[in-house]
């Protein structure tokens, strides 16, 4: 949710009077430069905190905005001072650069036009420039840098309280929502690595408490298969604090003396063996089908060249080395349907070990469903359920309690024929034979918010208690405000005082938790302020 916080105010223009006289001056537009208009001298003042994560290895991350909107300006008014107050940071020592930017009629970030900026960090500073408003909006957004050694669980905060407008000084109103802010890590951002876009997020913890995050690599651009894909991977000894640099731990090469964009292999999802520390990851490969998208151009069959293959790889040593390609398609897939892939997001391991990917396929009909694949001899043979609800696809999975397990499902019926009206909600199924039959849950369609969209269900054990931990972007219709939720009943409720706002822009929406330790939980998610963020969160944040 957006907070603004107006100050309607009448400042001098020129050191002109407060009064109801006008001002002539010259428009800014290009198309009408030799003209003049008459504008009022009334400004108004907005300042917006934004929730949005502040990345280590992300040059400039937005915190607050002040709009100064006017609808009577000369080329004398100018802005020339900012003062700022970090009270709040846990360490100032975190922050690197303080940065003001500017913007005209966009209020977007922008790091274009940079107003001024100081590497001087203390808890109240004052930042210089000049900048000459134009009419209407003139955005201003103050911008944080990071040191690469600032530790995660700390946060900032900003608050811009006064500003200079022709020689005299305004003092700014704070926003009424809080301005101090999550620390993350900018994980893999558009053009990391000559790559265009790095996409859906997998994320586990091993037994030997490393971090293992995987995604994919989108060479040439954001597009889906087929294309140019391979899976990537970074570990973190250390809960996230640091990370290593990426690895390719799948890659289908030219198999079949095709060129790599048409031997695209993607949307991961990883699963830890808890009683052999095994890591698996499965994705998706396709083979063939140039230019044209996966979901639509797969068809029946079994061979690579007719059908999208389910593939796997492997790490016995804490994700330091990987197998080669593992296709399991013949083990699991009906020769009727169309395509067969994995969740993506993540698997699980039951309390028996059987060991458990959710996956989805689309029939004979090309109608999708959600449903799981599982092994109960560590990997070494796989057996797929039946479809647990049509129109269904990525899904995410847990064990309950009584040792069912819960399928949590993106639903395409959610955004409605329009694309607007739909009930947006996830469908959720239980099982209690590994897939064989299902059986709808209560709040299955009601409960959780989605703009139809992949997500993230986990479950978390802290103190001898289960909960649920749930993420998405909490709207009907975009993708917006990525928000965890938890649930103490298994699901049965979600109560608002447990729900928390870690990104509230637009981003593709993909999520993927983990528990780092019973007191903290990590999350990878495709946010507003780059491809994949991570953050760790302590689980007294989140539960209230």
């Amino acid at each position: 949710m957006r907070y603004t916080f107006a100050i309607f105010t009448c400042l001098m223009v020129l050191l002109g009077s407060c009064n109801n006289k006008t001002q002539m001056v010259h428009s800014n537009h290009s198309d009408d430069a030799n003209t003049t208009v008459e504008h009022s001298a009334d400004q108004v003042i907005k300042t917006y905190s934004p929730e949005y994560p502040v990345l280590i290895g992300k040059d400039n991350n937005p915190v607050f905005q002040i709009n100064v909107q006017t609808s009577a300006v000369t080329a004398a008014t100018d802005i020339t001072t900012f003062k700022i107050d970090l009270t709040g940071t846990s360490e100032l020592k975190d922050i690197s650069a303080v940065s003001v930017f500017y913007n005209a009629n966009k209020s977007d970030f922008s790091n274009k036009s940079l107003f001024g900026e100081t590497t001087e960090i203390s808890e109240m500073l004052s930042i210089s420039g000049k900048q000459s408003l134009v009419n209407g909006d003139n955005y201003f957004w103050i911008s944080l840098t990071l040191n690469e050694t600032a530790d995660i669980l700390n946060k900032v905060a900003c608050v811009s309280t006064e500003a200079t407008i022709n020689g005299k000084s305004i003092a700014l109103s704070p926003p009424e929502k809080s301005t101090i802010k999550r620390l993350g890590h900018a994980l893999r951002q558009h053009n990391d690595d000559g790559v265009d876009t790095y996409r859906i997020p997998g994320l586990a913890t091993t037994n030997n408490g490393t971090l293992i995050a995987v995604y994919d690599i989108r060479y040439n651009s954001s597009v889906d298969l087929q294309e140019d894909v391979d899976i990537g991977m970074n570990r973190s000894t250390d809960g996230g604090q640091t990370w290593t640099k990426m690895e390719i731990i799948m890659d289908m090469g030219e198999w079949g003396g095709l060129p790599q964009d048409q031997n695209g292999i993607g949307d991961p999802s990883v699963l830890v063996d808890r009683q052999t520390n095994t890591i698996w990851v499965a994705a998706v490969w396709a083979h063939g089908q140039p230019g044209k998208r996966n979901w639509f151009a797969s068809k029946q069959g079994m061979k690579p060249e007719e059908t999208s293959q389910f593939v796997l790889v492997k790490s016995e040593d804490d994700g330091l080395t990987w197998s080669p390609p593992i296709n399991i398609t013949p083990q699991i897939k009906d020769p009727k349907w169309h395509l067969l892939l994995q969740g993506p997001g993540k698997g699980i391991t039951m309390k028996d070990g059987t060991l458990v990917f959710p996956a989805q396929y689309k029939d004979e009909e090309e109608m999708p469903h959600s449903t799981l694949i599982y092994s109960k001899d560590h990997g070494k043979t796989w057996h797929i359920g039946t479809g647990a609800k049509s129109n269904t696809t990525e899904a995410q999975v847990v064990e309950l309690a009584d040792g069912s397990l819960m399928l949590n499902m993106r639903d395409n019926r959610g955004s409605g024929p329009d694309g607007r009206t739909g009930t947006g909600a996830r469908s959720v199924a239980i099982t209690t034979d590994l897939g064989k039959t299902w059986t709808e849950h209560e709040t299955s369609f009601k409960a959780l918010p989605e703009p139809v969209c992949m997500a993230s269900l986990i479950k978390h054990t802290s103190k001898g208690q289960d909960l649920l931990l749930f993420s998405n972007p909490f709207d009907q219709y975009t993708r917006k405000n990525m928000t965890i939720k938890i649930s103490e009943d298994e699901g049965m409720t979600w109560p608002e005082k447990d729900h928390t706002l870690i990104d509230e822009g637009r981003g593709r929406g993909y999520s993927c938790m983990t528990s780092i330790d019973e007191n903290t939980i990590g999350i990878l998610y495709e946010g507003s302020q780059a491809d994949l963020i991570f953050q760790k969160i302590q689980l007294s944040v989140l539960k209230k």
